[in-house]
């Protein structure tokens, strides 16, 4: 197959020119290859360890992203590792094969490949083993502390039982000695019912190979890159996970790196390279009124925010930039809904929303831009809390471990679901509210009992 530049994907620019493999039969990507000469150079230093991960699309396609790892990588920010992208044909054998076979022929460093770390999931593994012959196949350390978090969840365990689990395994995950890995093993037999056991694979704790791998890092370290992965599954989620169209997800994601070359956080969908400047450099021939607002944003937030943080943001602009309604302007708060989403923002400094992003990372979110954009305004410092502003430069170490929570995520369903009903009881007739009533209420007694009086 020829190698193809794909028009329409990538920005012109002065870069190097970059290895693409591409082939295409319709208006979706059929398989997709991406490396720049710069990732190629990258991996060449860096070949030990790679560390794979695969993002979804809703339509099932999968991006495959090859990044180095290892204690002579000292790489920062979150696609700085990152030297290779692929969306294989079929994710089987011989779609995996020919993935594989393209990035081995244009780097032969790929046969000092020691180590491959995966996901638990990962299926294909005798192809793996197959190209890189001569590398071990590991799960990785930061795919099994996820895979271990999401059963957690699932097994719906009283809140302080699930509490104990989640900060033991981030404490186990920070320092992965094999003391440690025993006792979260033996705390796993103990708290787990023994018939959901089986399910969360408590053996792989025990797998000293696996933490071999991670064990070296030292608990600042560590914390380091697993909040770094994090950032990096989140930018990759948001750019091809959520878009349906691969060859869009690929030219948001393209356009994401090429307007940060240092994985600095800069980035605005909405505008291309020649309208990506400041408020002062416009003209009554610039772009539209909306693209300058957003512009002013996005430099507001550029010049406030630390990096990481205006890195979070600025991903929520882009989903703004995408699909933006506002309703329900009052004198104190506003109703802001984008797609399916309804969330109240209170404007007054410093500005908060009812959203999952802002209620757990303080940060100015999508609804909160929205209302930003929509008054033709801009982000002031007194909006965000300290921590986040660039002249503390807080990292992003203390934040994300301490707010990152899926219990929150939990409430915040919770509390939408209980403001809905509310609502619900107050616009219906008094015989339909007696009969929902007497419902939630025998609701309430079989999960608590009937002898707790339960308000609700």
């Amino acid at each position: 197959m020829a190698l193809t530049m794909l028009n329409g994907l990538l920005i012109k620019d002065s870069s190097p020119p970059v290895l693409l493999h591409q082939v295409s039969r319709a208006p979706q990507l059929d398989s997709f290859n991406y490396q720049s000469c710069f990732m190629q150079d990258v991996f060449s230093h860096f070949p030990e360890i790679l560390f794979i991960h695969r993002t979804y699309n809703p339509r099932g396609k999968v991006l495959y992203t090859f990044l180095v790892d290892g204690p002579r990588v000292q790489l920062e920010g979150p696609l700085a590792r990152a030297v290779y992208f692929a969306i294989p044909a079929k994710e089987d054998a011989e779609g995996l094969a020919q993935m594989l076979q393209v990035f081995k022929k244009f780097n032969p460093a790929w046969e000092r490949v020691c180590t491959i770390l995966v996901d638990p999931h990962f299926l294909p593994l005798p192809t793996l083993a197959m190209e890189f012959p001569t590398a071990e196949v590991l799960f990785s350390a930061f795919h099994i502390c996820k895979f271990l978090q999401g059963k957690f969840y699932q097994l719906s365990l009283e809140r302080p039982m699930e509490r104990v689990l989640l900060t033991s395994l981030q404490s186990t995950m920070c320092s992965a000695t094999a003391g440690n890995l025993r006792r979260l093993y033996t705390l796993l037999s103990n708290c787990v019912p023994p018939a959901r056991l089986p399910e969360l694979h408590s053996h792989w704790l025990l797998n000293d190979r696996i933490w071999l791998a991670h064990r070296w890092r030292s608990r600042a370290e560590s914390r380091r890159y697993f909040q770094s992965l994090e950032v990096t599954t989140r930018i990759l989620s948001q750019f091809f996970g959520t878009t349906p169209s691969e060859k869009q997800g690929m030219a948001s994601l393209f356009r994401y790196m090429q307007q940060n070359p240092g994985d600095k956080a800069s980035f605005n969908l909405g505008l291309s390279p020649q309208n990506n400047h400041s408020p002062s450099d416009a003209s009554p021939d610039s772009p539209k009124t909306e693209q300058l607002v957003e512009a002013r944003i996005q430099h507001s937030l550029n010049a406030i925010c630390t990096g990481p943080a205006a890195q979070l943001c600025l991903g929520e602009l882009a989903v703004v930039q995408k699909s933006m309604h506002l309703i329900g302007c009052g004198a104190e708060k506003m109703n802001i809904q984008i797609l399916e989403d309804t969330h109240k923002v209170q404007p007054q400094p410093p500005a908060s929303c009812s959203c999952y992003f802002n209620q757990a990372f303080h940060l100015p979110c999508r609804h909160i831009l929205a209302m930003l954009s929509a008054r033709r305004q801009v982000l002031q410092p007194d909006m965000l809390p300290a921590q986040w502003t660039a002249s503390c430069a807080t990292s992003l170490d203390s934040i994300l471990s301490s707010t990152w929570s899926e219990t929150l995520d939990k409430h915040l369903a919770v509390t939408l679901l209980t403001e809905e009903v509310g609502q619900l009881l107050q616009h219906c007739s008094k015989e339909e509210f007696e009969r929902r009533y007497s419902t939630l209420r025998e609701l309430a007694d079989s999960w608590i009992g009937p002898y707790e009086q339960v308000q609700l």
